[in-house]
């Protein structure tokens, strides 16, 4: 919610055109100097994905109990665990045939019917930001796991509570899954559908209560929930998209007091960039819940990103396809500059 929006109801009656001119200044001066998340460092592409077995069922392209040389990771969850080990976890399937970004066919997302699992060696994240040192682990949630459900397993977000991993996971219906060891996990089955196909959800606790964003259609939509299992029946819209094209892979975080969502884009008739498009935008805001009157803050080079901090509280950024096949990372930074207006409504479009 804007400063205006917030003041008025109670004060602009009696104060004003003048009082109205000096808030809009104040909102734009806030927007003009807010931090601006910005990449401090090359990508290290911490795992790149090996050859394994394809657990079935059949595809058009693919056969249970064949062995496929290259996979294709995507979306994605990075999660510590108790060991002191870092994991990603996320889309994967065997490379289609007509795999070739960014112009990619119509099997480019063909048979994405279980995660990945890749571990590192163990100890601080900045000790294992070394290429290739995340090894790949037994692939997770296959359809044989997860009986009854739907095929498609999209996008995890993962976090920790009451001594279990709890997973969430698209598209329609969202579903729950548990693990106390991320290994191995426990279906636990629809927790609620959207219209538009809901899908890619991450996970912001504040305020005593979790928010879970995720995209359907060209929206940004988030409910509420402080168990993770029974959330807030009416979804609120966050973000709709100002462009051509849909929000993908959307991530809300805090930062110095202040909310900022982060989300790449797709769009079927961009040939340019393609279905692993590689710009991501970032948008600030005072409340979490509330994006579409936000400042367009900074474009950043990230796939899929997932936004996340180490032992330290220093912040980073992955990201899958680009610019590595694989899953890599580079540090964040938060930086006291100023936006240009017409850089913002740049931006925007």
């Amino acid at each position: 919610m804007t400063i205006r929006a917030q003041l008025k109801p109670r004060l602009f009656p009696s104060l004003g055109i003048v009082a109205l001119l000096l808030f809009q200044a104040l909102e734009v001066a806030i927007a003009a100097t807010a931090k601006v998340p910005a990449i401090n460092g090359p990508y290290v592409r911490v795992y790149a994905p090996g050859e394994d077995v394809f657990p079935g069922p059949d595809s058009p392209n693919f056969k249970t109990g064949q062995s496929y040389k290259e996979w294709v990771p995507n979306d994605h969850a990075i999660i510590k665990d108790r060991d002191q080990c870092w994991h990603a976890i996320g889309i994967t399937h065997p490379k289609p045939p007509d795999f070739d970004p960014p112009r990619n066919g119509p099997a480019v997302h063909e048979a994405e019917w279980l995660f990945f699992h890749a571990l590192s060696p163990g100890g601080r994240l900045k000790e294992n930001l070394k290429d290739g040192s995340w090894r790949d682990a037994k692939k997770i949630l296959t359809p044989r796991e997860r009986p009854g459900e739907n095929k498609l397993c999209y996008a995890p977000a993962i976090v920790a509570k009451d001594h279990l991993f709890h997973m969430i996971y698209g598209p329609n219906p969202m579903r729950l899954a548990t693990s106390a060891d991320l290994f191995n996990w426990k279906p636990c089955g629809p927790l609620f559908s959207d219209d538009g196909s809901a899908r890619d959800p991450s996970i912001l606790f504040h305020d005593g209560r979790y928010i879970l964003c995720y995209v359907a259609g060209n929206k940004v939509l988030a409910r509420t929930a402080t168990d993770l299992r029974q959330w807030s029946a009416n979804a609120v819209e966050v973000f709709r998209m100002r462009r051509g094209g849909v929000p993908e892979s959307p991530v809300v975080v805090k930062h110095d007091g202040q909310f900022y969502l982060f989300y790449c884009i797709y769009d079927a008739h961009d040939e340019v960039n393609g279905a692993y498009d590689n710009r991501t935008f970032v948008f600030r805001s005072a409340n979490p819940m509330d994006f579409n009157s936000a400042p367009c803050v900074a474009e950043l080079k990230a796939h899929a990103p997932e936004i996340f901090q180490d032992e330290d509280g220093d912040w980073f950024m992955s990201s899958v396809e680009w610019p590595h096949r694989g899953v890599s990372i580079a540090p964040l930074v938060w930086k006291q500059q100023p936006v240009p207006s017409e850089e913002r409504e740049r931006l925007r479009r």
